[in-house]
């Protein structure tokens, strides 16, 4: 087995140092939020553990992530900064909207370069957003899934998990799946950029997605603790991007309850809003959500 190369993220490493925080890239390691919640004391905010080979990667509600070797970017964000609790329940949806811009961009880039190679005169046509009067609005092809899977065309790109360190910042993990092919993807509901249309090589991509991804994360913090119509800026954006307002999801409980409801909104703790079949409405701060195909 050859020995792994440390990924070379040049416009991430600028970012991270720009800001005044440490960027790490090894080779390997077993979960890039593990080792920067081991570290956080020591690093200032802003500082990012990144790597393309996870091998010990865990998602939201204790689930494994795992991903190829070399096609898959592990990034951990270091957040300390003076939050109040409902700001800081608002972190996870912020990393999820910023996950979701940052995939949109590589996705533009790519086909925006695929339409500029096409020969004069081509009838070939891309995907786009717009539709018909007859069938209303389309739905954009990245969005975010209630509180921060990253979706493409309706399958999962990315998850995120925001854990609380020992000195109280929180240390905010993504997992995007970068060149894994269709015939490898770990889940039926799981796709890549690859997959999704991107080709640029997996070091590429990550460097793109994890600087934007990072900029945008920490402008956000900046908004939330300035608070008054920049946080709520952000808020707005968030509530924007969610793909699941609007929807009638199958909500899963962590007592195992499950039902299917209508999500109408994100309230001002960052919990979903459900509409049971009753008609009664609740906040939800913690569950497992599917979106249904045929709301």
């Amino acid at each position: 087995m050859s020995t792994p190369v440390p990924p070379v993220l040049p416009r991430a490493r600028a970012v991270v140092e720009a800001a005044g925080a440490v960027f790490e890239a090894p080779a390997r390691t077993g979960s890039t939020n593990a080792d920067l919640l081991a570290l956080a004391t020591e690093r200032p905010h802003g500082s990012v553990v990144v790597t393309l080979d996870q091998t010990a990667g865990r998602g939201r509600l204790d689930r494994t992530w795992t991903a190829p070797a070399g096609q898959a970017l592990a990034a951990s964000l270091l957040v300390r900064a003076d939050l109040d609790d409902r700001d800081r329940g608002w972190l996870p949806l912020v990393a999820g909207l910023a996950m979701r811009d940052a995939v949109a961009a590589v996705l533009s880039d790519a086909a925006d370069r695929t339409t500029a190679s096409r020969p004069t005169g081509s009838t070939e046509t891309t995907e786009t957003t717009e539709t018909t009067e007859a069938t209303g609005p389309a739905e954009p092809r990245v969005l975010v899934k209630w509180p921060n899977d990253v979706l493409v065309d309706g399958r999962k790109v990315c998850g995120i998990l925001c854990q609380v360190a020992a000195d109280g910042s929180v240390v905010v993990g993504a997992g995007v799946n970068l060149t894994i092919p269709a015939d490898a993807l770990p889940t039926p509901t799981a796709t890549s950029l690859a997959v999704a249309g991107a080709v640029d090589d997996a070091a590429d991509l990550a460097d793109a997605v994890l600087s934007a991804f990072t900029t945008a994360v920490l402008e956000a913090v900046r908004a939330l603790v300035d608070g008054g119509p920049a946080a709520g800026a952000v808020r707005s954006r968030v509530r924007a991007a969610c793909g699941t307002i609007g929807r009638r999801v199958r909500l899963e409980l962590p007592d195992g309850t499950v039902d299917e409801v209508d999500a109408v909104g994100i309230d001002d703790d960052g919990r979903v809003t459900i509409r049971d079949r009753d008609g009664r409405s609740r906040g939800v701060a913690v569950g497992d959500l599917t979106h249904l195909r045929y709301a």
